[in-house]
């Protein structure tokens, strides 16, 4: 498989596993598809080989876990360090995850959780010490998940839509 290069298959694994990946087998996605679970494992090995699936991650809900603060940490890395620093930030107690921004001087967004405003002082004082510039502090009331729905085909009728119930 070449980078991109997914095929209906492989997009319909990938859509299917962004609804519940701990609950969807192999055997329900082939159901769905009209394929062997052998044949849905081994694609699925192949996405995982290639790099197109990174891991399976949980959705945390941080204030029931008891970190009721959420933030997200909007920062400003100088570009030739950007990698370094954003992988640096990763490291700190309580940042949950990190994003890297291509342009603008607000380059790096770091979410992170606390138990109070001191948790979240302590992980902005790391950010700033490891050489990340603050420019912006967002706290996050929620945030939701979804699959992404381009993954189906809306031009193939036999495909499900994105309204269908899984």
């Amino acid at each position: 498989m070449k980078d991109g290069e997914l095929d209906s298959i492989d997009r319909h694994i990938l859509y299917y596993l962004q609804q519940d990946a701990r609950k969807t087998s192999s055997s329900d996605i082939a159901e769905k598809l009209d394929l062997s679970a052998s044949t849905v494992r081994t694609r699925l090995n192949k996405l995982e080989e290639s790099g197109v699936v990174r891991g399976y991650h949980i959705d945390i809900d941080y204030d029931l876990a008891g970190y009721p603060l959420y933030t997200k940490m909007i920062c400003t890395a100088p570009i030739p360090d950007r990698d370094e620093l954003a992988d640096e930030a990763r490291k700190i107690q309580g940042v949950t995850a990190v994003r890297e921004i291509m342009t603008g001087q607000r380059n790096v967004y770091v979410n992170a959780i606390g138990r109070d405003h001191d948790d979240l002082n302590r992980i902005s004082e790391e950010l700033d010490a490891i050489g990340l510039d603050i420019a912006d502090e967002q706290l996050i009331r929620d945030e939701y998940v979804c699959p992404y729905h381009g993954f189906l085909d809306a031009d193939d009728p036999d495909e499900p839509t994105a309204d269908d119930d899984y």
